[in-house]
């Protein structure tokens, strides 16, 4: 028997949770959220250490939409800036701060204080040290955790969005515009898979990151929502925009530690291992403070230029080292760990994979171009970020669109549950034995090294056509694998990120100019498509899948 539910919330970090409050407060809805983790709090949410936009002294939206814009490279959506400029802080302040009462750092007066990061005209950032997200995120699962018509279903790994014009036993449904109607859902622990079957889906998987072999995100970032709504044919745009953090910690046994772009607010400057300071050289405007994907390609060049293994970030040149521990416990906790003290040292950083700018196309609403279907967070492209995402603004996002979905599902009446006999029960490929977690594990290794040698900071038209081939290969092996072996987390995972890997290659093939964190050593002066260079499916749109 099938599983029903009214909302079926994907993912619990800040934008499903938001979703799912919203709509769990306002309605009678029953709203059932399934997660992979078996902590509810583990989410992309909780790993956010920078903070989260508000209104600084000062401040106002237009400000906040013109710094936006900026920081995109021309591509950020106008209107959606403006929702998020204008809602945002209003969030933070009514949902956030008065009716969660999320910690946020104060001044020994009891007054907000307010920190900037790169790409800001002003101080806006709310934190809670440097584990903003971890705060935030308990406040909303506390929250969801007292509601009665909201419940957590934990250790679930969602297979495949259902939709009726890919499922359904009806043959007429073909016919009918895509709607989807809840998600085969792996139970690992009963070792089954369930039919969920919901009147709205929300899709808040979080983002790509671990297709890349360097990256700030946690193990979940697999790309399962976006593979899954790719394969359920909604719209996926700007995938080629990956944001990678220019400053993660160099260190054996503690790679890509996240050292946040909040250290540089708080003035922490870059030099090279012989002492070179050159981030005003690069950006006179901005200096250590430039946007993302300068300051990133920044240190690759002197990286490459030098042979250097990493390059320096000093933080004592701008703060006061007794503060330090204080502003930053985590951080200065896991540098002494790994034998740094950031009070007297400086830390030895390095780029990696850091943010999904693109996504499933969603509106102002959060919802997707499938009916039935909306997606929020990271895995989502509101248009907000354009062609790189200015610092703090993804927590902010989350909030924005989780809110707006979750108003938008309570508010319609068109909604309804598809018939269970419409849906088949899930079908079992193979009762022979499991995936050889050796061979997934070399595959995703494999993955994750052709993403990050060909797909990464710098791209060419040479290396993304070897990365294109590669996964096509790839592709062709992970899937018979997928169809003949017994399912399990591993195997869902690898195939979601063969095919995000493949979504996000295909994005950066086709766009031959350089924008933002997209970045095309070959980078051509107008913008042309041969739709004929590489076999396969191919978008209607330049950066659109």
């Amino acid at each position: 028997m099938p599983i029903y539910t009214d909302t079926l919330v994907i993912g619990c970090g800040i934008a499903g949770a938001t979703a799912a409050l919203r709509l769990a407060q306002d309605s009678q809805r029953q709203v059932m959220i399934i997660t992979r983790a078996y902590d509810p709090e583990d989410s992309n949410t909780r790993y956010a250490q920078g903070g989260i936009v508000a209104r600084g002294l000062g401040d106002s939206p237009d400000l906040l939409v013109e710094d936006i814009l900026r920081a995109g490279a021309g591509l950020s959506l106008p209107e959606a800036a403006r929702q998020i400029a204008e809602l945002g802080p209003l969030l933070v302040e009514d949902l956030l701060l008065q009716n969660l009462g999320v910690p946020f750092q104060r001044d020994a007066d009891g007054h907000l204080t307010y920190t900037r990061e790169g790409g800001h005209s002003i101080s806006r950032i709310l934190h809670v040290g440097d584990a903003t997200g971890h705060a935030i995120e308990r406040s909303l699962i506390a929250r969801l955790q007292e509601m009665p018509n909201v419940t957590f279903r934990t250790g679930l790994t969602a297979v495949d969005l259902i939709t009726s014009s890919h499922h359904s036993s009806h043959p007429l449904d073909i016919y009918a515009p895509i709607t989807c109607h809840g998600a085969y859902v792996l139970d690992r622990a009963a070792n089954k898979v369930d039919r969920v079957l919901a009147e709205a889906t929300v899709l808040a998987t979080g983002g790509v990151g671990r297709i890349f072999r360097h990256t700030t995100n946690p193990p979940s970032a697999r790309g399962d929502g976006l593979a899954m709504a790719y394969r359920a044919g909604a719209r996926v745009i700007n995938a080629e925009y990956i944001q990678f953090h220019p400053t993660t910690l160099a260190v054996p046994g503690a790679d890509n530690f996240l050292i946040s772009e909040a250290v540089r607010g708080e003035g922490a400057r870059l030099y090279t291992p012989d002492g070179r300071h050159f981030m005003d050289q690069v950006s006179p405007e901005w200096g250590d403070l430039a946007p993302r994907d300068i300051v990133a390609r920044a240190i690759h060049q002197e990286m490459l230029d030098h042979g250097y293994p990493h390059v320096l970030l000093n933080l004592t040149e701008g703060m006061d080292p007794a503060r330090i521990p204080e502003r930053f416990p985590t951080i200065y906790a896991t540098c002494k760990q790994a034998g740094i003290d950031i009070t007297l040292d400086p830390i030895p950083v390095v780029p990696a994979a850091h943010y999904f700018c693109g996504g499933v196309h969603v509106d102002l609403q959060g919802r997707s171009t499938v009916r039935g279907l909306y997606a929020v967070g990271e895995v989502s492209c509101t248009g907000v970020h354009g062609a790189n995402r200015l610092a703090s603004t993804s927590l902010l996002e989350g909030l924005v669109w989780g809110y707006r979905a979750g108003e938008d599902i309570a508010s319609r009446s068109d909604l309804t549950h598809v018939k269970e006999d419409h849906i088949p029960p899930w079908r079992d490929v193979s009762e022979g034995a499991g995936a050889d977690p050796v061979l997934a594990y070399r595959d995703s290794r494999t993955i994750q090294n052709i993403m990050w040698l060909y797909v990464g900071l710098a791209r060419n038209t040479h290396r993304l056509s070897r990365a294109l081939q590669d996964l096509n290969h790839l592709w062709e092996v992970i899937d018979g694998f997928y169809r003949s072996t017994r399912l399990n987390d591993q195997l869902i995972g690898l195939r979601n990120m063969a095919q995000a890997a493949w979504i996000v290659t295909l994005a950066a093939w086709h766009n031959r100019q350089s924008r933002g964190a997209h970045y095309r050593e070959d980078a051509e002066a107008t913008h042309f498509v041969d739709r004929h260079d590489v076999d396969g499916p191919f978008p209607s749109g330049v950066s659109e899948l």
